[in-house]
This record gives C-alpha cells, sequence and structure tokens, in this order.
C-alpha cells in the first residue's frame, strides 16, 4: 500500500484543567523547557489558553479551557486530562489527504487548511477521526513556516528546565481498547501501517493474596515503515477481562485512547537515578523474585553481555529485554498522572522511559513485571479512594 509519506511525530496535544499545574510538573519536574504560548486572539477565539513544553525531539501542546465551548472544554467534559491530537510532519499533504480520503478515513475539515506566516513560510494540515477513543490524528506539511501552529507566540528565551534527564525523542505511543480488531485493521487498511510485533499472555500469580489474581492482555504494534512510527496497542483477554488493567485504564479515561508515551533517553541508569530524586516524580514497582531470575532469563534470551551492573539495575528497577549477545533494550514505566498529582481527574496516563541498545522490540519479557506492577499500583489507588 502506498505510503502516507509521514516523516515524524511532531507533537501530541494535551487537554488539561490546570494550565499552572502542567506547566509546574513539565519545567519543574519532568525538566522540559517552556517555548512559547498561543497568543490573546487564539486563546480568546478557540475558548483555550495553550502552552509549549519541549525537550530534545519530545514536543507537547497543553491546552486548559478559559470557558465553555472550545475543544478542550468538550473534551474534559467526558474525559479526564488526556491527549486529544497526534500530529503527524508529512512530505506532501495534498497526497495525505488524497489517499486517506480514497481509503475511508473521515476527514473532520472540510478542505486543507492554509496559513502563510508574511516571510514567505507556508503550512497546510487537516484532521481525521480515529479508533483512539475522542483522539484525533493530524497531518501537516509546513515550508518555511517555523512557528509551531497559527497563532503561536514563541518566548525571546525558553523558560524552564533545560532538559537534564536527557530526553531525546517520542520511540513510540501506547494506547488501550477494549478490543483491538477494529484498530488494527483501520491502520491497515486506511493509515498503511503494517503489523511489526505481537504479544499475548495470561498471569495466574495472585496480585493481592485471597482477593485479585492475575489477569491477561493481547497487544499488536502497528508501524509506518516509511518513518518507523510505532503504535502499541493492548486489549483485555479472558477471563478476568473486567479486573485486567487494560479495562481499568478504559474505565479511568472514560472510553479508549493514549495509555502512554515511550520517551527515548541516550543514557537510562543517570537519568532514572536524576528522576528518582527528584520529588513529584515515581516509578511503577518492580517485584524483586524480577531480579532473582533475571541472569538466568538473560542467558535463555540470548543476551550474553550487558553494559550495566546487575546491583544498579535492581536497585533503579530499571527493566532489561532482548534477543541477541549484546543487544537489548532497557525501561521504566512512571506511575500514572492520577497518583503523582493526587487528583483523579488528571488521567490514567504515563510516561515510559526507554533506552535501545541495538534491540527493536518491546520489551515482550518485561511485559508480564509491567503488567503486574500496573495492576499492583491500581488496586493500592482504588484502596486509597475507598479509604477516604
Amino acid at each position: 500500500m502506498e505510503s502516507l509519506g509521514i516523516k515524524q511525530v511532531e507533537s501530541v496535544h494535551w487537554y488539561v484543567r490546570d494550565l499552572a499545574r502542567t506547566r509546574r510538573f513539565y519545567t519543574q519536574l519532568m525538566d522540559f523547557a517552556e517555548l512559547g504560548e498561543g497568543s490573546e486572539e487564539l486563546t480568546k477565539r478557540g475558548r483555550q489558553r495553550s502552552a509549549v513544553f519541549q525537550a530534545g525531539e519530545v514536543t507537547l501542546v497543553c491546552s486548559a479551557p478559559v470557558s465553555e465551548g472550545g475543544r478542550a472544554w468538550r473534551w474534559l467534559q467526558k474525559h479526564p486530562e488526556g491527549v486529544g491530537t497526534v500530529n503527524f510532519l508529512v512530505e506532501d499533504v495534498e497526497k495525505t489527504f488524497r489517499l486517506l480520503e480514497g481509503r475511508g478515513g473521515t476527514v473532520i475539515d472540510d478542505e486543507l487548511q492554509r496559513f502563510t506566516d508574511g516571510q514567505g513560510g507556508t503550512l497546510a494540515f487537516f484532521s481525521i477521526t480515529t479508533p483512539f477513543g475522542n483522539t484525533t490524528f493530524r497531518f501537516l506539511q509546513r515550508d518555511g513556516y517555523r512557528a509551531l501552529y497559527p497563532g503561536y507566540v514563541a518566548h525571546p528565551q525558553p523558560k524552564g528546565g533545560k532538559n537534564r534527564f536527557g530526553f531525546a525523542k517520542v520511540d513510540h505511543i501506547t494506547s488501550n481498547f477494549r478490543t483491538l480488531a477494529p484498530m488494527v485493521l483501520w491502520m491497515k487498511h486506511v493509515l498503511g501501517f503494517e503489523e511489526f510485533w505481537n504479544i499475548q499472555f495470561h498471569t495466574e500469580e495472585e496480585i493481592e493474596k485471597g482477593n485479585l489474581h492475575g489477569t491477561g492482555l493481547k497487544s499488536t504494534v502497528m508501524w509506518d515503515p516509511h518513518s518507523q512510527v510505532k503504535f502499541a496497542n493492548n486489549e483485555p483477554s479472558r477471563p478476568r477481562f473486567k479486573q485486567s488493567q487494560i479495562n481499568v485504564f478504559v474505565e479511568d479515561q472514560r472510553g479508549e485512547g493514549i495509555q502512554h508515551l515511550a520517551l527515548e533517553v541516550k543514557d537510562i541508569v543517570p537519568a532514572v537515578k536524576a528522576m528518582r530524586a527528584t520529588p513529584g516524580l515515581d516509578f511503577l514497582g518492580t517485584p524483586g523474585a524480577y531480579y532473582d531470575y533475571l541472569p538466568e532469563r538473560l542467558q535463555k534470551s540470548g543476551i550474553k553481555r550487558i553494559d550495566e551492573k546487575l546491583e544498579e539495575l535492581r536497585e533503579l528497577q530499571i527493566l532489561i529485554d532482548g534477543h541477541k549477545e549484546h543487544q537489548y533494550l532497557l525501561q521504566i514505566f512512571m506511575k500514572e498522572a492520577s497518583q503523582l498529582m493526587g487528583d483523579r481527574e488528571a488521567g490514567p496516563f504515563f510516561y515510559e522511559v526507554i533506552q535501545r541498545k541495538g534491540d527493536k522490540g518491546f520489551g515482550g519479557g518485561n511485559f508480564k513485571a509491567l503488567f503486574e506492577s500496573i495492576e499492583r499500583a491500581q488496586v493500592a489507588e482504588r484502596a486509597r479512594l475507598a479509604a477516604r
């Protein structure tokens, strides 16, 4: 199938309730720089105030409603805070528009939206609906147009953080669904993506003795070979479908949607050390047994040599997976925004931090440990809320 000509994920657009809280989280805790904000005219017209944060090539637009009726306000009537739009940079937006419409993509805009910046730069884009709940996809072509979006005003100098953790780019985007097949078919036949990787499992271990037992999932990673943009997608599996952390996410999100962004770093050990030393940032726990059996699992997986010390990985609770002698990945998962901020309406979204050392997979050997950790955290959160 002909490629859409995607070049990269340019930015991710969030809808939040409290822009001041979001600003503190990104600039003071995650050490992102604030690059700019929406103009007063755009704020008034869109009924939402926006700010742009960046670390490496990770660019986030965050918008909070200032009055009823805007896109952020409509999103937050239905959902907690979350990702409302993923923006893709493309080579030829007219071609992308034509291909998507011809394949049954549902275009939101009547036609391409076109803008000039008065200095010869041009920008053109359009948006489509998706099976990712109320999250939309936008496709943009920019030719010399430097502003991130029309009405964006850059600060004279970036404010806030300096990216001391070393975030480089978005490695992949992960989403949760109650049923996976419609999304997979849509990504194949509308976007032209291909299957890259998949896994399924069910755990039998007790998560909380005498109360909650492990559940399962099915996961399929879709990718665009042209740009190597990847989407990992999960659904719950029986038995105990309703207790699955995938289904719990959908309930907490009040719909299917994006669960986490994986942020690639150049050196995960010092990054996680520095993040753990930052009050307000916290990670999901990893069972000690994971590290007890890690040397044996590495040998069985084919990894004969790693650069890191196992004691340090255990101390920091970093996960490791791979299939070749000296090719592997390292990853760790932050707690949900609702847990970090003590506010359920901050949402069930979280960040993954990942370093790839030659491995292009998705940590299949770590899925079980991650799955159990998320369920433990969900049980603890529900106990906390019930005790109020």
